[in-house]
């Protein structure tokens, strides 16, 4: 008779085979019954809805949300192109966040469908889809979201999206309206879909949007044709404020998001964050403090990011008492510790460039890979990660565990960080260096590991720059910092992030 273990393997070769063949939402048929409920007790599946399950994985805690995350979009397409075939898309507002690289999952994903039934379908953690039975769009105007782990997701295209979303978009979505405005570089791609239908109201608020961006050029084109065409046409900005114009050169949509993040953002941040009130001190004083504060700072930064450590190691391994050829070499512990001395050290000599003088983003931009290579220098060594992984940005998705917020695609990082130096080497609020260089580096997450850490780093370099004192996040107020990071990068707001830290550094002073 097999035995338990035996059992077990027998069900996740099946789950194995359902994966391998491209499947993300699992259907109660794919399997046994005996296999379910095999692997629905081990946590090897979840179950969303009543027939349907996602692969999960049976060390998530009770309640954790990172699988759904993980699983949110490849579900939704493999689900709804069950249930409707191809006689479905998105909506023009989800079809935008898209098209603009924002993959946060929503709360409700919204639908049109000619088989929708206009009620809500409740799916995990407090998300669900709506399907409105309504009209598609003309067949050249849906689009598949290309991609492997998004294979079958039909959107809008970008010009149809931009005609048919609600126009209060525009003043509840700012950013992402002209993320997508930005992207169309020439009138010809929206233009026969203003001109079909003589949708001159349409045509008019779209060209006041263009013109808002700085791309005359296009709004001029969209006038003029309209009219030509027999339309009488009125310009109007729905936007209600105005920004930053967009140069013509085609920008990576992720590069142009971070940009107008940084932009919208900074205000807030200023008001919100005090002003250093210290006097500035020497470099060796300085220095000197924060080598008082190595050992409180490394227990919790380390804390936070779960790794087991305390006080009496932490030391062990700054006065070089660690064994790495010995009881340390399978210590995670124990290396993560070791990294994170040798990382300091790294910060610690950029920390003496900008009390010096020089420009911080600058000093960042030269150094933090530097930090980085130091942080997991030790578990290289070791043989508990390749060396390839000290080479470089991640070159593979990830996740965030616990939040909603998805990172920008592996292969938008690499345009990502020079432009994110560009703005805190620019960048003249000491206040806005602080509080939006460690955001944006996380928003951002150029690292498979070690991004949280990393953020807290340049995050007291700027506040070394800035005259401020070297800040510790405390372990027990883990919670209140993921919420307020995720209130900025899923929820748009920076004050909660800001009112955060300005609160720690309240207590400092």
């Amino acid at each position: 008779m097999a035995t338990a273990s035996e059992k077990l393997a027998q069900s996740l070769s099946v789950l194995k085979g359902i994966q391998d063949s491209g499947k993300i939402a699992l259907r109660a048929g794919d399997m046994s019954r005996t296999h379910r409920e095999r692997l629905l007790k081990h946590g090897f599946i979840r179950k969303v809805m009543k027939g349907w399950y996602i692969s999960a994985r049976p060390d998530e805690a009770p309640g954790e949300s990172t699988s759904w995350h993980i699983s949110f979009w490849g579900f939704c397409a493999d689900y709804l192109n069950t249930r409707f075939k191809r006689s479905w898309c998105l909506s023009p507002e989800q079809s935008l966040s898209l098209h603009t690289g924002n993959w946060t999952v929503p709360r409700q994903l919204v639908l049109r469908s000619p088989r929708g039934s206009n009620k809500p379908t409740g799916f995990l953690h407090d998300t669900s889809v709506l399907d409105l039975r309504l009209k598609l769009p003309a067949e050249d105007e849906i689009t598949e979201i290309s991609g492997e782990e998004f294979k079958g997701l039909r959107i809008m295209t970008l010009p149809a999206a931009l005609i048919a979303c609600a126009p209060s978009l525009f003043a509840v979505r700012p950013l992402e309206l002209r993320l997508a405005l930005s992207m169309m570089n020439d009138a010809s791609d929206i233009l026969p879909g203003l001109l079909v239908d003589g949708r001159s109201t349409v045509a008019g608020r779209l060209a006041g949007a263009f013109r808002n961006i700085g791309r005359d050029g296009v709004a001029d084109a969209i006038i003029d044709t309209m009219r030509s065409a027999g339309h009488a046409v009125h310009e109007s900005d729905p936007f209600e404020e105005k920004t930053v114009s967009f140069g013509t050169r085609e920008v990576s949509p992720h590069v142009n998001r971070v940009r107008m993040m940084w932009a919208g953002f900074r205000e807030d941040v200023i008001e919100h964050f005090p002003k250093a009130s210290r006097p500035a001190v020497d470099t060796e004083t300085y220095l000197r403090q924060i080598d008082d504060i190595y050992a409180v700072d490394a227990y919790n930064s380390l804390s936070i990011e779960g790794y087991r450590v305390d006080v009496e190691l932490i030391n062990r391994v700054r006065e070089g008492k660690w064994d790495p050829d010995g009881a340390d070499k399978e210590n995670r512990n124990a290396l993560a510790a070791r990294g994170y001395w040798q990382a300091f050290q790294a910060a610690r000599l950029t920390i003496i460039d900008v009390l010096e003088g020089k420009n911080p983003g600058e000093a960042v931009s030269d150094d933090f890979g530097k930090w980085y290579r130091e942080l997991f220098g030790p578990s290289v060594a070791a043989g508990i990660i390749g060396a390839a992984e000290l080479a470089g940005y991640r070159r593979v998705p990830v996740y965030i565990r616990g939040s909603m917020h998805v990172p920008p695609p592996h292969e938008s990082v690499r345009e990502l960080m020079p432009a994110f130096f560009d703005l805190l080497r620019n960048e003249k609020s000491p206040e806005a260096r602080v509080v939006l260089g460690h955001f944006v580096f996380v928003y951002i997450h150029p690292f498979v590991d070690g991004n949280g850490r990393m953020a807290r780093f340049l995050m007291n370099v700027m506040l070394a720059a800035g005259g401020y004192p070297w800040l510790v996040v405390p372990v027990e107020k883990r919670c209140p910092y993921m919420e307020a990071l995720e209130s900025a990068s899923v929820g748009r707001n920076i004050v909660p992030f800001t009112e955060f830290l300005a609160e720690l550094i309240g207590d400092k002073t």
